[in-house]
């Protein structure tokens, strides 16, 4: 299987066989140890590295730290006043310990290990494109009523979103964006209901609202433009359908052009977001440089505070956020994982971490919805993460053909959805599940409209269909299990809540 960086780093992004501001305070800069083999970060001389330092929120403090920042070789990029968090950067190799000593800060470390800008060496993968003739022969059999490409769309019926149509579309007063790594707006899938206004380039840690800021380059992953088309494909007569194809969508870019999502460019998506009255963000990708952040470690403390502080002022504003379980099958209520690809920008090694403080961001942060996948069969999928408590919900995602094949007639076991271009093309991952939940969820705000973040995630969760235990799980059918479930028909480790309800999120 090739891995995709973006849930990432995990979707699978697949060959042929799934082989995957204003009122917040954008302040402008003042004038003039590590669990396993990693170690902590420092920076060498001459090497400008980012950060961030976490402050208390009240004016007086706010100042005198960036005040410090600049008095310990450091330049503040922006600050979040709302939140405490101030993105800098240094090429001073202590920045972060001295930070870490100044009165009013209660967090501060580096975002990355490799110097500005970051170069990626990871394969990002290649998405399987559907040719001319597949498009005219799914046309042929769509009926009455259908997009072209629906008929290959077996998540759709997975999760009664056809059913759910036949009452509504979605509202377009809702939003979701999709944080990740740009979005084609000029797709013909998305641009009936592509939203401008709440679109941004965060990548920097800076809001860019240059018109396009938020589209990927020719070069980058189409990741995004795919998991948007996932949520909010229009039902216009061309390509595919969304889950809720009357809400609006919006791009909101955090994948720096080498295809790394840092902490200061999550932050200011979340924040973003919650200052333009967003409703769902979707969230497939992990944070950069590390799989998994311990808080045993000052650096990777540092950035689980930033990114916990936004998730948090976003939802306390009323967006619901959703997120990527992981693609490696790993039980994540073990008592230890062996995290081998971290630092991902650096050296990584083979580290032992407890998944009891060693946190995936920001898919297990506090208040986010962790997504687990499915296959066409209704399994978990070969690749998907799991574990009893950290689950919440499971949606389709997809699975290798040999894994879970469809019913006809759909022909592949991955997700399909629009690409860069006016194209369209399989995908797989729980980066392809989250955005089938973050669609069910803008469908319960639809019709919900007043409901507070806390109400719409709890009827996600009521209203998800149960989904026992698969016991015996032996995806590929050698005789050897491949995942042990735990937990009852109502919440366990492979489904959480169940798998999302479409049909229930406009009903009820």
């Amino acid at each position: 299987m090739v891995h995709l960086r973006s849930r990432r780093s995990l979707a699978l992004a697949v060959p042929v066989v799934l082989s995957l501001t204003a009122s917040l305070g954008f302040l402008p800069a003042p004038a003039s140890a590590a669990s396993g083999a990693a170690g902590a970060v420092r920076a060498a001389d001459g090497q400008n590295l980012s950060y961030v330092v976490n402050t208390r929120t009240d004016h007086r403090t706010f100042e005198s730290v960036q005040r410090e920042i600049l008095r310990n070789g450091g330049s503040v990029v922006v600050g979040y006043d709302r939140i405490g968090v101030i993105v800098a950067h240094s090429a001073n190799p202590d920045f972060a310990a001295r930070m870490r000593t100044v009165r009013g800060v209660d967090s501060a470390g580096a975002t990355r290990n490799a110097p500005l800008p970051a170069q990626s060496t990871t394969d990002v993968g290649t998405p399987q494109v559907l040719g001319a003739e597949q498009v005219a022969e799914a046309g042929a059999r769509a009926t009455a009523g259908q997009d072209p490409l629906e008929p290959l769309q077996w998540d759709l019926p997975a999760i009664k979103a056809d059913k759910a149509h036949e009452k509504t579309l979605g509202s377009p007063d809702v939003t979701v964006a999709v944080v990740d790594t740009g979005v084609d707006d000029t797709h013909p899938d998305i641009a009936p209901n592509f939203d401008r206004a709440a679109s941004v380039n965060c990548v920097s840690g800076k809001p860019d609202t240059t018109d396009g800021a938020w589209r990927p380059s020719a070069s980058e992953s189409p990741h995004g433009t795919h998991v948007a088309g996932e949520i909010a494909g229009a039902k216009n007569g061309v390509g595919i359908t969304g889950v809720a194809p009357g809400v609006r969508v919006a791009g909101i870019k955090v994948a720096n052009p080498n295809g790394y999502f840092y902490t200061e460019a999550v932050v200011c998506g979340f924040v973003w977001a919650a200052e333009h009255h967003v409703d769902v963000t979707n969230n497939s990708y992990y944070t950069d440089p590390w799989y998994f952040n311990c808080t045993t470690d000052p650096d990777q403390r540092a950035l689980v505070d930033a990114i916990t502080r936004a998730s948090q002022y976003a939802e306390k504003k009323g967006t619901v956020n959703v997120a990527a379980a992981g693609n490696e099958n790993y039980d994540l209520a073990s008592d230890a994982i062996t995290d081998p690809v971290s630092p991902n920008d650096g050296t990584p090694s083979d580290r032992v971490i407890d998944p009891h403080a060693c946190y995936d961001i920001p898919t297990q942060l506090p208040g986010v919805v962790t997504v687990a996948a499915t296959g066409a069969k209704g399994l978990k999928s070969s690749f998907s993460n799991y574990g009893l408590g950290v689950i919440d919900i499971a949606a389709p995602g997809g699975d290798s053909t040999a894994y879970q094949k469809p019913e006809p007639p759909a022909t592949s076991g991955l997700i399909l959805g629009p690409l860069p271009g006016g194209k369209w093309g399989y995908m797989a991952g729980t980066s392809m599940a989250t955005p089938h939940v973050a669609g069910v969820a803008a469908l319960i705000k639809s019709t919900h409209p007043h409901a507070p973040a806390s109400l719409v995630k709890a009827l996600l969760y009521a209203e998800a269909d149960a989904t026992p235990c698969t016991d015996p799980y032996d995806i590929n059918g050698d005789g050897k299990v491949d995942a042990v479930c735990e937990g009852t028909r109502n919440h366990n480790g492979f489904y959480g809540h169940g798998t999302a309800d479409a049909l229930a999120a406009v009903t009820w």
